[in-house]
């Protein structure tokens, strides 16, 4: 508890925060100064107090609530935990940053009017952590739907442009198909009791064929929101067309409320784990992280360049979740620790590199007015913190000491290495593990190279990134 209020009450009054500074930005419709300079700060403040609130709450006894919204006799059910804890203080702390950045960048307007932007902002947010509280099929199906028609209007704020719209329109129909999985995959987690709360899903002893039909529809829903391979087609599209901060929101948070879902289904709402759904989710995050190491490696553009690498580190977080199913279906508890530990841990680390490197793409764009890699170069001469800063993310991305995305390698690698290794489980387990963080190491290098230490780009152009820096 904090100052006698639970912390779920906290975070309830402050998600309440967040709307109120939305509906404060809808009154001041077209007053750049006040929204950039005040309402997005303000916003900023109540993330890093969403963030300490969720960060105390990870070793604290569990917390529950029925709230009084919804439908007469289908109230929300909320609920913090450890993991729930976590995701929002992933969520919290990577948009504290982030809307620092969007206190400037957002003040043009982005063919939206900016108070609109910052109530979108902001619904988008609480939404997130609502999403992670939430302790019932329709509390969570309300706040996912709101998560995503949110997005939507933030990714297509330059609305104007065509390319923008197909790609907003291609999230939304992206997004949808996986909410009906979801959805689904919830009605077999009832087991035709008519009880939707996330307590009386646990308490459900399903069978192992419908077990395994509610894991592949969570794995097809929340793939669909997370960009795994192939149901990823509207990843590259939307993150370019998205504002920076919002990108950046969209590519190190929300990717990261599908995960947290998955880990959700896989852990705690069914009481199996199948050792072939461990295999399902290696060969899954193998082939995505494998796809987007390749295509990442080869795109001119800078947000598509992001955009591919966060499906390849969707693909790595799937790799531990599928060891980690495949420690717990041969009950080697600890070791299925590990790698539950490492996919967590790499949650988090990924959360603030990417941010940090959309946000020093945004800074680029808005010196330059270019995202083409071909035309750009030399610019450490002319904007050295966003150098520095990037090449922080950069070494992070790579998984190199002494980022935090280096002991999750260690941590993966260990894992990879016991699955190969014990008898039962599949061979190629150890190899694909390892062979995924080997891929990462060198994707992140050659992206290095690219943003960072490209040479310098042709006189016009470079006097042309000069005179905009």
């Amino acid at each position: 508890m904090l100052a006698g209020l639970p912390h779920l009450d906290w975070l309830l009054l402050l998600c309440g925060a967040w709307l109120v500074v939305g509906a404060l930005g809808v009154v001041a419709l077209r007053r750049f100064g006040f929204v950039s300079h005040v309402l997005f700060p303000l916003g900023g403040l109540v993330c890093l107090g969403v963030f300490l609130v969720a960060l105390s709450a990870i070793f604290a006894p569990t917390e529950t609530a029925v709230l009084p919204l919804g439908l007469p006799g289908l109230p929300f059910h909320v609920r913090l935990d450890a993991l729930s804890a976590l995701f929002i203080a992933v969520i919290a702390g990577a948009a504290a940053g982030v809307s620092i950045f969007a206190a400037g960048y957002f003040r043009k307007g982005e063919g939206t009017p900016p108070g609109l932007l910052c109530l979108q902002y902001h619904i988008f947010l609480a939404s997130m952590v609502l999403v992670a509280l939430a302790d019932d099929a329709y509390a969570f199906m309300v706040m996912w739907e709101t998560m995503a028609l949110s997005s939507f209007f933030l990714v297509t704020s330059n609305h104007r442009i065509a390319a923008i719209r197909r790609a907003g329109y291609l999230y939304l129909l992206v997004a949808h198909i996986g909410a009906i999985a979801i959805l689904l995959c919830f009605g077999v987690l009832q087991a035709n009791t008519g009880d939707y709360s996330f307590d009386g899903m646990r308490g459900q002893h399903l069978s192992p064929f419908w077990a395994s039909a509610a894991f592949l529809l969570a794995v097809f829903g929340f793939g669909a929101k997370a960009g795994i391979v192939p149901l990823h087609v509207w990843l590259p599209e939307a993150h370019p067309a998205a504002p920076s901060p919002v990108s950046a929101l969209m590519s190190g948070v929300m990717l990261k409320t599908a995960i947290y879902g998955l880990l959700r289904v896989s852990f705690d709402l069914l009481q199996m784990q199948l050792w072939w759904w461990g295999v399902v989710l290696l060969a899954l995050g193998l082939g995505t992280a494998l796809f987007g190491v390749i295509f990442s490696t080869v795109q001119s553009d800078m947000k598509r360049l992001l955009a591919y690498s966060s499906i390849e580190n969707i693909g790595l977080l799937l790799v531990g979740m599928g060891l980690g199913v495949l420690f717990k279906a041969y009950r080697m508890e600890s070791l299925a620790a590990l790698a539950l530990t490492a996919c967590l841990y790499h949650v988090a680390s990924h959360a603030f590199f990417k941010s940090l490197l959309f946000l020093g793409t945004g800074c680029v764009l808005h010196a330059t007015g270019e995202r083409n890699l071909g035309r750009l170069g030399g610019l450490m001469r002319f904007m050295p913190w966003v150098a520095w800063t990037t090449l922080i993310g950069v070494l992070a991305s790579a998984g190199l000491p002494p980022s935090a995305a280096s002991f999750r390698s260690g941590c993966c690698c260990k894992a990879s290495c016991y699955a190969g290794a014990a008898g039962p489980l599949p061979q190629h387990a150890g190899a694909g593990g390892c062979g995924r963080d080997r891929a990462g190491v060198g994707a992140g290098r050659v992206r290095h190279g690219q943003v960072l230490w490209r040479d310098l780009p042709r006189p016009a152009a470079r006097g042309e990134a000069g005179q905009g820096a």
